[in-house]
């Protein structure tokens, strides 16, 4: 589990490209390195990898197919920064929300707005079905950040970045039309997903009593 508090930016070093699989390589800060061991998992802008080589600073990662699909890993290039988090610990403060580090969908950033102290990102996801767990004031994952979501409009999500946030992860520098990777906070889609079980348990019942009438 992550809590979408950005630990550091790193750029990719290098990547490696077969058919369906990429292997890539960062370049992480020490104080990321301390106890990471192969095997060990590592939020990459929201993505949950697992490690599978370490040289020195040089950490490396696969993708396979499915999260080529599911994100925008498959796009990096060499020299791209990337938004890097280690998991929690049972006894880390969790800052943002709780987060898988398993991405939902992608989205594309249709509109940008900056001031001198704020920085506001509109954009829209891809796969429609999951904005019914969009709602207002409640948490989205983007690109690995914990973010608040301060407005929906025809299906437009806006939510806005603090000076902090826009210098300390990725999404500063994001421009309109960039894909990012988008995760719907796990416990409303938990509830959602809850409730509309139960009232369609409830509608079958309901419809059952009637047809045996």
């Amino acid at each position: 589990m992550f809590s979408g508090i950005i630990q550091a930016i790193v750029p990719v070093h290098a990547i490696n490209v077969t058919t369906d699989f990429k292997t890539y390589i960062v370049t992480l800060p020490t104080h990321l390195l301390l106890n990471l061991k192969i095997g060990c998992s590592i939020s990459n802008n929201g993505c949950c990898l697992t490690v599978i080589a370490i040289k020195h600073n040089l950490v490396s990662f696969n993708l396979i197919h499915e999260t080529l699909k599911l994100t925008n890993m498959g796009m990096l290039k060499v020299g791209d920064l990337i938004n890097i988090e280690r998991p929690l610990s049972y006894h880390s403060e969790v800052g943002g929300h709780l987060m898988s580090g398993h991405i939902d969908c992608t989205g594309k950033i249709k509109k940008i707005i900056t001031s001198k102290n704020n920085k506001i990102i509109w954009f829209r996801i891809k796969n429609k079905y999951f904005q019914k767990y969009i709602l207002q004031q409640g948490s989205i994952g983007v690109e690995g950040v914990s973010l608040t979501i301060s407005k929906i409009h025809n299906n437009y999500i806006r939510v806005c970045l603090t000076p902090y946030t826009a210098i300390k992860t990725t999404l500063g520098n994001k421009q309109i039309n960039n894909i990012i990777n988008i995760e719907i906070d796990i416990i409303t889609k938990s509830v959602i997903n809850s409730v509309e079980r139960m009232l369609s348990i409830v509608n079958l019942k309901n419809s059952t009593s009637i047809n045996n009438k």
